[in-house]
């Protein structure tokens, strides 16, 4: 396992189904192909776009262990399926996935202490978590299900001195807050992902390490440009940036069928099947929205495109 992440993107990974709603382990190899071929940083697999909720450890084991077997060192993997409740089940979860190879296992901070308790009991439970699994590198996810817990300035100053939590996705689409968090940890060892598109540029400027979010499933590559470019062609990021926060509207359609749309437009063999929504849900009109994204996504490819 790694000492640190890299800055820049890392898509929430999606996870492939059969027509009869089993993991279909050969797209998901294709998937992580694909995602290498965009030049992200990284990749977060089992998350909730991976609908970790309605995987059992065993499929929430094969995805991470799948993913780290394709991605051959080329690029750090972290994994959650942090979902139990009781800590005896966490301990469970987070060895298992620990033992598939990944780089850090990502916490989902609502597990570690119920809504309206405070931040000294996730305090608590978090030292007695990692004490139980020595030596295992983290992360954090700001999981909006089945509550949304952000945590503070102080508690993140708290979890990088305990020198072992390395990634935070960002869920709280507040630059403000995000510019607190990277002041209170440094940047040196814990490193702050924003999960929201439209606030992206500013909170790049505000010291965030990348982009950790679904629209990584659309078109990776446009965030890879911004994340690296954007302190050198100001007047481009800026515009790439608009394009992205308006693009990100999406995500409050039928996700992540539509996604999943968008890569079948990309050329992948991947089903529509989801185990939360139903594909026959996605409209016509929605069809037709995520076809005109993907013309408009390829125009901003061919102009923003890394050398």
């Amino acid at each position: 396992m790694r000492k640190s992440i890299p800055n820049g993107v890392w898509p929430t990974m999606l996870t492939p189904l059969t027509n009869s709603n089993e993991i279909d382990y050969r797209v998901l190899e294709d998937l992580v192909e694909w995602y290498l071929e965009k030049q992200v940083d990284g990749l977060f697999a089992v998350c909730q776009s991976s609908e970790m909720f309605f995987l059992s450890l065993d499929e929430r084991i094969g995805i991470a262990r799948r993913v780290v077997k394709a991605v051959s060192g080329q690029i750090p993997v972290i994994a959650s399926g942090h979902i139990s409740d009781n800590m005896a089940g966490q301990v469970r979860e987070v060895q298992a996935i620990a033992d598939t190879g990944v780089d850090a296992v990502v916490l989902v901070t609502n597990r570690l202490a119920e809504e309206g308790e405070s931040e000294d009991i996730w305090k608590r439970n978090a030292e007695r978590l990692m004490n139980e699994v020595p030596d295992v590198p983290f992360g954090l996810y700001e999981c909006p299900y089945p509550y949304k817990r952000i945590l503070s300035k102080d508690l993140m100053k708290w979890c990088d001195a305990t020198g072992r939590i390395l990634f935070l996705k960002d869920t709280c689409c507040d630059v403000k807050q995000m510019q607190e968090k990277v002041e209170s940890v440094g940047g040196a060892k814990l490193k702050i992902f924003n999960a929201n598109a439209a606030t992206l540029l500013e909170s790049l400027k505000s010291g965030v390490s990348g982009y950790s979010g679904v629209m990584a499933n659309f078109h990776p590559e446009l965030y890879v440009w911004l994340t690296r470019e954007w302190f050198r062609e100001a007047e481009a990021a800026q515009e790439l940036q608009a394009f992205l926060g308006v693009a990100s509207l999406i995500e409050r359609q039928l996700y992540p069928i539509n996604a999943k749309y968008y890569l079948q437009l990309e050329g992948l063999d991947i089903s529509l099947v989801s185990r939360t929504p139903n594909s026959r849900d996605l409209t016509c009109s929605e069809r037709y929205e995520v076809e005109q994204l993907h013309e408009l996504s390829r125009q901003y490819c061919d102009r923003f495109r890394l050398n």
